[in-house]
């Protein structure tokens, strides 16, 4: 890349003087560097200056709108620390809106053009702070309501020392009900599909490509190519979206929301950019309302809803609302459901002395069943009040009230203790979760050493092309499913032994066939108390289903592990 030039005049004399801008420098093999410390050198000033015809301020602030002010002001935000302050575009946004806003950064060059840029863009004079991420307190002192870190720049960080440091950072200097917002490109899609760009969000300059000419799962090398024909590059670490969730958890913070491009519910290759707002802010859920991450509270909602309560209560197996085993075609719902009850109970080693807890209970079906067929506790844990309620009401009216307990809650966030539970069950509610690696290390966190994990979850198959579940995804408002490389992968990195797959798919496809027959069958009965319009769309639900499990794009079965 040729050096750019800059024209000065040198005062008394008057003498032109010329003076070469710095060239980036990746050494020999530019794929080679990765690390934490090389992107100060990235950000020369020939870059910087053409930063801005990237990030194009005015169509920025159009596509951006108000989402993140509307966010901060919600949350009764009044002091911000910008910590990737970059040319200033944030910065500058948040003191017009009245927000007292301190702004960092590690690159002196970025922070020379932001502070140009507060003067020249209403005046503002930026109190700016060059400090390194990993020694953030050392340099910025206080406390402030909300820190945000946007611009994708959390991804200059290739060490996961360096990023726990700096996140830790970040929660300490946060008020006590402080939040973070953080930002990241949406790496899990370039990874997993390759790259594509609405260019619409963040990078917003038509005049300007940026585009990776390198990804593999430790680095994504991007190239920036400019009108004049200068080109620049940036080496950052591609951030997968649940990696980052974890850390921020495993940091601290409370409780993780990601948005898609400004929305809560995305399908996952859809976004540029995920948003992530983390919560530094203790709620003991044990003594207060239960708390939902936005796809759990989607499902509470949808399941709460009287076409929803009446329609699964009615159609799809009474007690027991999860996926069947059939021994025919054509066999009955209920007797289908109730067998993946005791196939599942056949594989564990319950005796009366057991504690159980199963997460997503539904009406409580299983947990009748194991309370009378093993004399064992059971803490029920749902998220639908309205479930709930029938659960208790069955559970009282079965002599069983005593043996089972039942809890309204999230398995994002279990309000139990470690090592309570021997026995943690589920069945096909995980799917529902936007964070299920979060909803797995809660499982673990629960069960007592030697403790037993068994569960059923409808999937993704391992092969599936991810277009293929758009429809599905779509109806339930989520971004991914999981898949069993996914359980498989993610029970082995905690630790679990003894996993086991007992793979029943082809039960997929005739078990939403069975619940599509009988909802086309009693269409007329049960619409006098479910609307047209949710019998209308729960057809075209399971007709996706069905198509989806004959077409080999979703997966099914039992997973059994060990604690």
């Amino acid at each position: 890349m040729p050096g750019q030039m800059d024209v000065r005049e040198s005062g008394e004399e008057n003498e032109t003087r010329i003076e070469a801008h710095p060239e980036q420098a990746f050494g020999p093999d530019p794929l080679e560097v990765r690390d934490s410390d090389h992107y100060t050198n990235e950000y020369v000033t020939g870059f910087v200056e053409k930063w801005d015809e990237l990030i194009d301020w005015k169509k920025r602030y159009e596509s951006e709108g108000k989402f993140f002010v509307d966010l901060l002001k919600s949350r009764g935000v009044k002091s911000v620390l910008d910590v990737a302050t970059g040319t200033g575009f944030h910065s500058v946004r948040l003191i017009e809106e009245g927000f007292d806003t301190v702004s960092v950064d590690g690159s002196a060059e970025m922070l020379t053009k932001a502070f140009e840029n507060g003067l020249s863009y209403g005046g503002h004079i930026l109190r700016v702070v060059h400090a390194d991420w990993r020694w953030l307190n050392r340099d910025v002192h206080g406390q402030f309501d909300a820190v945000v870190c946007l611009g994708n720049s959390f991804t200059h960080l290739f060490s996961e020392r360096d990023r726990r440091k700096a996140l830790a950072e970040f929660y300490a200097v946060l008020k006590h009900d402080g939040i973070l917002i953080l930002d990241q490109r949406n790496y899990d899609a370039i990874l997993d599909n390759g790259y594509s760009s609405k260019h619409t969000y963040y990078y917003c300059g038509d005049q300007v490509t940026a585009e990776p000419e390198y990804v593999d799962e430790g680095l994504a090398r991007f190239r920036y190519r400019f009108p004049d024909e200068s080109q620049y590059h940036l080496n950052m670490f591609p951030l997968r979206k649940d990696y980052v969730r974890r850390l921020l958890r495993e940091v601290g913070f409370q409780r993780v929301e990601t948005y898609g491009d400004f929305q809560e519910t995305f399908t996952a290759d859809d976004p540029d950019f995920l948003i992530h707002v983390a919560e530094k802010q203790y709620i003991k859920t044990s003594d207060d309302a239960p708390t939902y991450s936005g796809a759990v509270g989607v499902a509470r909602d949808y399941y709460n809803s009287d076409d929803a309560d009446n329609f699964y209560y009615s159609i799809w197996g009474g007690e027991d609302i999860h996926v069947g085993l059939y021994e025919t075609p054509d066999e009955a719902i209920a007797p289908a459901s109730r067998r993946t009850v005791e196939r599942m109970a056949s594989k564990t080693g319950l005796t009366k002395d057991s504690r159980v807890l199963d997460i997503g209970a539904g009406y409580g079906g299983a947990a009748r069943y194991l309370a009378k067929t093993y004399g064992c506790k059971v803490t029920c844990l749902n998220l639908s009040e309205v479930e709930n309620e029938r659960n208790r009401k069955y559970n009282v009216q079965q002599g069983l009230d005593g043996l089972i307990d039942v809890v309204d809650g999230s398995f994002e966030d279990l309000p139990f203790d470690d090592n309570e539970f021997d026995v943690v069950w589920s069945q096909d509610a995980m799917l529902h979760s936007g964070d299920r690696s979060q909803v797995l290390r809660e499982v673990a966190r629960v069960l007592k050493p030697k403790g037993e994990f068994i569960f059923t979850d409808p999937m993704a198959s391992d092969t599936c092309d991810k277009t293929a579940l758009r429809p599905i995804l779509e109806r339930l408002h989520l971004d991914t499913m999981g898949s069993p490389d996914f359980y498989r992968r993610e029970l082995n990195r905690l630790g679990m032994s003894s996993i086991e797959f007992e793979d029943h798919t082809h039960q997929l496809a005739t078990h939403y066939g069975r619940v599509l027959e009988e909802t086309e069958r009693r269409n007329d009965d049960i619409s006098a108390s479910v609307s047209n319009e949710y019998l209308t769309r729960m057809k075209v639900g399971l007709r996706n289903w069905v198509e989806g499990g004959r077409a080999g794009n979703l997966a099914w079965g039992i997973f059994h592990a060990r604690s």
